[in-house]
């Protein structure tokens, strides 16, 4: 071992350099110091991108993409050689999904951002009539509500609208009406729906409901005579009553040109704060917050035979679906937290 060096403190500077260089030799025929090992860290190995379904075909069989267009040309070739079906009423329920409810979805999804409430007061099976608030000056809500129940309800059930004559008579718009699903609204057509199982909606205010003033929004109209309580009662299917909230604000009417309104022979010729000032533009709805709620539905079904001759009981029933959306609607308006959002 060798002797130890001491390196004096002070003194001149070439005694200490020799001492540190003695030091320094002495250290090096000792042992050498241990030095950790160093070990170089494994990086996982690059993951693969994933593989999108849609643009991708890994193992030669067809993508989601391809049958998509491969559906779309099957649904072409079968309009051009007539290879689909229609029902008695000349509903054509492919079409209406594919081609008239697509536009809509947008509006529903997006523009309106349209809220859905109580859907599974409507049943899975069997016949139903849905009964409404009508507004808006056109009539949205009543498309929106048949989009609300094709989508959103877990058995997918497809609204049978009841319409006035005049969306029957109009050109072009007749034809999609009864392809879309709706016809005339009257009794034998509405118990025949309703006897085999469909969901019929009804809005009882008619023009009078769409084409009220904005300042007596919400506030529903007479519902007529109560023919769509009788076609209940005859047929032994629930009422649900529905509330429609956000419909109001798209167009709000400020008066109504009823000389324009004989000239084209409309029940009504709307004013509104865009239309018709803005020509074209005019006709985009304003994006009101909407919410559709769907109540408990009345039961018809406990009422002896021939309570659909009955004027008094219609009348009480016809008054009860009334103020249950009436009731509705205004606990959605306080519910609701603006209008536009």
């Amino acid at each position: 071992m060798p002797d130890a060096t001491v390196i004096p403190i002070g003194g001149d500077d070439g005694a200490r350099k020799a001492a540190s260089r003695a030091a320094r030799q002495a250290g090096a025929t000792g042992p050498r110091p241990k030095t950790k090992r160093r070990v170089a860290a494994t990086e996982p190995p690059p993951q693969a991108p994933p593989v999108d379904d849609d643009a991708h075909d890994v193992d030669g069989s067809p993508t989601r993409l391809d049958e998509n267009i491969a559906e779309w040309l099957d649904f072409l070739r079968r309009r051009v050689t007539g290879e689909y079906e229609l029902d008695d009423f000349g509903f054509d329920a492919e079409l209406t999904d594919r081609v008239f409810m697509a536009p809509l979805r947008p509006l529903y999804e997006k523009w309106f951002r349209v809220e859905t409430r109580g859907i599974e007061n409507v049943p899975s099976v069997g016949g139903a009539l849905v009964v409404a608030n009508h507004s808006g000056t056109i009539a949205l809500d009543s498309l929106m509500t048949q989009l609300a129940l094709h989508d959103h309800h877990p058995a997918h059930r497809k609204l049978r609208m009841l319409g006035a004559n005049l969306v029957f008579q109009t050109p072009f718009m007749g034809e999609i009406a009864r392809k879309s699903g709706a016809t005339l609204a009257c009794n034998p057509d509405a118990e025949r729906l309703l006897s085999t199982g469909e969901i019929v909606g009804v809005w009882p205010e008619g023009f009078k409901g769409i084409g009220k003033p904005y300042s007596e929004r919400y506030k529903l109209q007479r519902f007529g005579r109560g023919g769509f309580v009788a076609t209940a009662l005859r047929t032994r299917t629930p009422i649900i009553p529905c509330a429609i909230v956000g419909a109001e604000e798209i167009y709000p009417i400020l008066g109504d040109a009823k000389t324009l309104a004989r000239l084209f022979g409309l029940p009504y010729f709307p004013i509104t704060p865009t239309f018709p000032w803005l020509g074209p533009l005019g006709l985009v709805p304003l994006p009101s917050k909407w919410i559709i709620e769907f109540g408990e539905p009345i039961r018809t079904d406990h009422y002896p035979d021939g309570a659909a001759d009955d004027p008094m009981l219609v009348f009480n029933i016809t008054d009860q679906v009334r103020e249950s959306i009436q009731q509705a609607l205004y606990r959605l308006l306080v519910q609701r937290r603006s209008v536009f959002r």
